[in-house]
């Protein structure tokens, strides 16, 4: 990101791309359940075919001197732990839906959520959730359904978000990759302790959604992930090529998903002097601030950098020559993903105008923009914005996406995929042209939200769609292999003649030519030239 003004509002765009959250669960806690791990006891909560922990410390607290450093182990605990509610959210800005749920910077905590009386060696799954590196919590997604239908241990767990894990500075070893590395120490939690709950240590699944699918791709690529996960499902995430100008907020520049850690630095020292911090010892200044000093830059450090020990290389180029992790991937988008936020800006500042539309067109695509107009017809959509979406979408995430499993392909087994309900639960009011498979819609088929947002249920193929994509999910993390069983056959990406997709979609579950509907061939070339 070339600006402070940039980064500030990729962190305000990225924001509306996670589910909300509203409240705390109230009522009378069902029946506990007590596991044994090597940090003390953990009582968790048993409810109707499942079992839950919630509130797991996996790191020791990264306040006062483990500000900004990779995180410490968690201190045994005497007596019995209560694992009966969420712990609290780490730091982050109020959130759209206006709640008032806990923050706070000691919230390096996990959550385990088992199916009851299923046994040992339960394939696990890690979620990562997203929310632009700077809100989100692993507790607002609900995986009993994952864990009961799937026969699987699901682990999700909580990361340090925007300044707090993600900023740089010159005096800081490890910049721009905090949150990253919580994600990696949760995962070595799960190593040591995932068996205790009936999980297998040897079969681990990361999987992650936006924000949480870019990290995976870091991960992909670090070698202080080594060991920790054995397959990784990648949904709806930045990892390759750069955004475009005007998609994430108007007038922000094109932006890649990855900073060197030396810019990020830079940026840093600009921060630490705006909070201050200039003088003999900023860091030391820096880490003796109460957390709420820093909240005025809190939206500039959204999302991992590379230049590290832990993270080398901007992932892309791993991927580009073939160096990172061979481990099966399933990897994929929604259909429509930039309805989501083109509505959000719509709702904001009043929908976009045909005018605007072109200038957008002109700024993203220079050389290419006469080819993209006649490619996208503007007559062919709803409005300028809907048609602001579909350029966005094809070129920001399907198209890049198929690439990416392609690419991973090479390593080992990659599979593709569309989430294509063109009527999913909605989540914001109506606008001027249809949502469809918007950014993060597929989450609900996958998790229930425990912290109810009125998002309207899902009916009976919905439904049935939840189950057949629950059944995908879990059998790849059980083997590596979607589509060996009762649901419609799913085969690996291929390139000859085109990548193989699966589409996901009531009633509708087969290959489906994503490629050319998306226009990747003429996005695929573009993206090459200007490299």
């Amino acid at each position: 990101m070339t600006t402070d003004r940039a980064r500030a509002a990729l962190a305000a765009a990225a924001a509306a791309l996670v589910l909300a959250a509203a409240c705390t669960p109230g009522g009378d806690p069902p029946p506990d359940a007590t596991v044994a791990i090597g940090d003390g006891e953990v009582r968790g909560v048993a409810a109707d075919g499942y079992r839950e922990f919630l509130g797991i410390p996996y790191a020791a607290p990264p306040v006062g001197d483990l500000r900004w450093r990779p995180p410490q182990p968690a201190e045994p605990w005497d007596g019995t732990l209560d694992a009966t509610r969420p712990a609290p959210r780490c730091l982050q800005d109020a959130r759209l839906s206006g709640d008032d749920v806990d923050r706070s910077e000691d919230c390096l905590h996990l959550n385990v959520t088992v199916p009851d009386d299923a046994g040992a060696d339960l394939p696990v799954m890690v979620w990562i959730h997203g929310g632009g590196f700077i809100e989100g919590a692993g507790d607002e997604y609900d995986p009993r359904r994952l864990a009961v239908e799937g026969g699987v241990a699901v682990v999700t767990l909580n990361y340090r978000l925007g300044v707090f894990g993600y900023f740089g500075h010159p005096g800081l070893d490890g910049s721009g990759s905090y949150g990253l590395l919580d994600q990696q120490a949760a995962l070595r939690w799960v190593e040591a302790h995932i068996g205790a709950f009936g999980g297998d240590p040897g079969n681990v699944t990361v999987f992650g959604q936006s924000a949480g699918g870019q990290s995976i791709c870091a991960h992909l690529a670090s070698p202080s992930a080594e060991g920790l996960f054995d397959r990784a499902i990648i949904q709806s995430a930045f990892c390759t090529w750069d955004l475009p100008a005007s998609m994430l907020a108007p007038g922000m520049p094109a932006a890649s998903p990855w900073e060197e850690a030396g810019d990020r630095a830079a940026r840093g020292s600009a921060a630490a002097a705006s909070l201050g911090c200039d003088g003999e010892d900023p860091v030391a200044c820096l880490r003796g601030l109460p957390a709420d000093a820093l909240m005025p830059v809190f939206g500039e450090f959204a999302g991992p950098a590379y230049g590290t020990p832990d993270f080398p290389d901007d992932p892309y180029l791993a991927l580009l020559e073939g160096r990172t992790r061979p481990v099966p991937v399933l990897s994929g988008t929604t259909r429509d993903e930039n309805t989501l936020l083109q509505a959000l800006q719509d709702l904001a500042g009043g929908p976009l105008r045909e005018e605007e539309y072109r200038g957008r067109l002109a700024a993203a695509f220079g050389a290419h923009v006469d080819e993209v107009d006649a490619n996208y017809p503007l007559a062919s959509f709803a409005s300028p914005g809907h048609a602001w979406a579909a350029v966005t979408t094809d070129r920001a995430f399907t198209c890049p996406t198929i690439e990416r499993t392609l690419l991973l392909a090479r390593r080992a087994p990659a599979f593709a995929y569309e989430f294509a309900d063109p009527n999913p639960p909605p989540i914001l009011p109506e606008v001027e042209y249809p949502y469809g498979a918007y950014h993060s819609a597929d989450e609900a088929y996958l998790f229930d939200e425990r912290f109810p947002s009125g998002r309207p249920a899902l009916d009976d193929a919905q439904r049935e769609l939840a189950r057949d994509m629950i059944a995908y999910w879990t059998r790849f993390a059980r083997t590596g292999d979607p589509g060996r069983g009762p649901q419609p056959a799913w085969d690996p990406v291929d390139a000859d003649p085109a990548p193989r997709v699966q589409s996901l979609a009531p009633g509708t579950i087969g290959p489906a030519d994503v490629w050319a509907a998306h226009q990747c061939p003429f996005w695929t070339e573009a993206a090459a030239s200007a490299r």
